[in-house]
């Protein structure tokens, strides 16, 4: 069987019938080259918040089965669009939903886990010299109910179906010509990345940049499926994502900086200070799939304390209301929020043996008069929540003085 390539196209890929021609053509081309292709494809354009916002308008607590019901329908659309396509240029191919290539997930609506991917039904439409195209993002549970694989879920779809058909090279098409070191939005002088590894490009996913959902990149490191991130307007190289290389960063010590403005910091004040308590609170968020992100408790001096987190934006209603209860279960005073508040983190495999990185972090925003709320570390990154309104410049900043501003 010829070498098969899995190829995913986000949505502004697909933004419209122009779009979709354009991925059909590059989606033939890779098949002329030799390939097995199959195509894994994100709804139109911002279809999806579209569809949110219908049900929003109904109702602000939609029920969560439905909800993924209302929201896999995106995808449906741009996949039988796309063979369309393609068949109009005289290629053959066929869409499918998760559910009819056999993706099975658990059954945590919206945010659903992968149980299992079949990949025999791709390989038989394969062998018969088929383009297969894949709606991204959903799946079915073992009830045969419709669930989702949460924000950028495709990009999930897409690994896990690489890793189904034997590892093969996962591209990921999108807006953009690659992993960048900042946002070129924010940061003119941000510069395309070349190579990343596994864990980096984990670290700057979970910590805001929105090329690649996290649990897409844990799924990659897990099984060793490489990712090639590129344009879907470019024939240019992009970035790999694959194993750690010492090659890749020696003597670069920082390969990124991040910015998340996506998260909200609640606080729940004057908590008992005695054992169990955190596990308590914690525990009860988790029952409630609450993602809790940053945590800092503050030292207690009167036998009562402070407990901050952050947790994403769209989560922050469900939040406040299980805060609430948890105030009242655990007898602390009240519950309070700030959601103008972002999350700068810089990013590399190099911080590992480069002495100094948090320092000089620190001394950057020190120098721009930044108050920081909370810090988080792992062993390649360092992460600061500070006040939303100045969360840019200190992104710039510290773009420079890491010496990113130029390629290396």
């Amino acid at each position: 069987m010829k070498k098969i390539i899995v190829q995913k196209y986000g949505g502004t890929s697909v933004a419209n019938p122009q779009c979709i021609k354009n991925v059909a053509r590059r989606v033939v081309a890779t098949q002329k080259k030799g390939y097995n292709v199959v195509v894994v494809v994100s709804a139109l354009g911002d279809t999806t918040d579209k569809l949110i916002e219908l049900a929003k308008q109904i109702t602000d607590t939609p029920s969560e089965r439905e909800h993924d019901m209302l929201v896999s329908t995106g995808e449906q659309v741009s996949v039988a669009l796309l063979a369309m396509a393609i068949h109009k240029l005289g290629y053959e191919a066929i869409s499918f939903t998760g559910a009819q290539v056999g993706i099975i997930t658990d059954t945590s609506f919206s945010k659903a886990r992968l149980i299992n991917v079949d990949g025999k039904k791709i390989k038989q439409h394969l062998a018969k010299g088929r383009i297969v195209i894949v709606a991204g993002f959903q799946g079915m549970t073992k009830n045969q109910e419709i669930a989702t694989l949460g924000r950028g879920g495709s990009n999930l779809t897409a690994v896990a179906l690489s890793k189904a058909l034997g590892g093969c090279m996962c591209e990921m098409n999108t807006d953009v010509e690659g992993v960048f070191t900042a946002d070129p939005r924010i940061v003119p002088k941000a510069q395309k990345i070349d190579y990343l590894s596994y864990d980096e490009m984990l670290e700057m996913s979970s910590l805001g940049s929105q090329v690649l959902q996290p649990r897409s990149v844990i799924f990659a490191k897990k099984f060793n499926v490489p990712i090639h991130v590129r344009s879907s307007f470019s024939k240019a190289a992009g970035t790999i994502i694959l194993k750690e290389a010492k090659a890749m960063w020696e003597g670069v010590m920082i390969s990124g900086v991040t910015l998340e403005k996506k998260e909200a910091k609640m606080t729940i004040c004057d908590v008992p200070d005695k054992p169990g308590i955190a596990a308590k609170i914690f525990k009860i968020l988790a029952d409630a799939q609450i993602n809790v992100d940053m945590i800092i408790q503050n030292i207690s001096r009167t036998r009562r304390t402070d407990i901050s987190f952050t947790v994403p934006k769209a989560e922050l209603q469900k939040s406040l209301k299980t805060a609430r209860d948890i105030v009242k279960k655990i007898k602390a005073e009240q519950v309070t929020f700030d959601e103008n508040i972002a999350k700068v983190s810089i990013v590399g495999v190099g911080m590992k043996s480069h002495p100094g990185v948090a320092a000089k972090m620190f001394e950057v925003m020190a120098d721009k008069k930044i108050n920081i709320e909370m810090i988080s570390t792992s062993e390649i990154s360092i992460s600061c929540v500070i006040a939303k309104k100045k969360a840019e410049s200190v992104v710039k900043a510290l773009h420079t003085a890491f010496g990113l501003d130029k390629k290396k």
